[in-house]
């Protein structure tokens, strides 16, 4: 059963409290006054997830110059998101959502098709944040090969 709440550009950021993948809290209230891409992908060490996350980390250093603050999502355990960060060397913050509540705030869960099955589960999708908290861009079915591209675009036409 899809439950998607489709946030529009221009919309308030939902709040929010996670845990990353050492188990300590991230809060959404610390990035007011920075610029942020919140990215949600299905599952850690998957081909397209790790396609997704590689991306982001090889042009981290451009997203960073930026000022750009990225945070991958997914229902992963924090110990998942270690080992997936551990093997592919990521530079940013992975949140453990296992009881999806930021996954849900934000639209993303829901029906999904593959391979002739239908199943609940997370969209890939990636919102661009402003200073003040509001989503300036929207990303739904992002390249996997060329995320940060996609995010870089949206923050320098903002």
């Amino acid at each position: 059963m899809s439950n998607l709440k489709f946030l529009k550009i221009g919309d308030k950021a939902p709040m929010f409290i996670g845990k990353n993948q050492n188990g300590d809290n991230i809060y959404s209230s610390d990035l007011i006054g920075k610029k942020w891409a919140i990215y949600f992908y299905p599952k850690d060490s998957t081909p397209g997830c790790t396609m997704q996350a590689c991306n982001i980390r090889d042009n981290y250093s451009t997203l960073s110059a930026k000022g750009i603050t990225i945070i991958g999502v997914s229902a992963d355990s924090e110990s998942s998101h270690q080992r997936f960060i551990e093997k592919q060397n990521l530079p940013f913050v992975l949140i453990a959502d296992i009881d999806r509540t930021i996954i849900e705030a934000y639209g993303v869960w829901g029906n999904k098709k593959f391979m002739g099955r239908e199943y609940d589960g997370i969209h890939r999708t990636t919102f661009v944040v402003n200073e003040k908290g509001i989503i300036v861009g929207i990303i739904e079915k992002p390249k996997t090969k060329a995320h940060a591209e996609e995010i870089i675009e949206i923050i320098e036409n903002n």
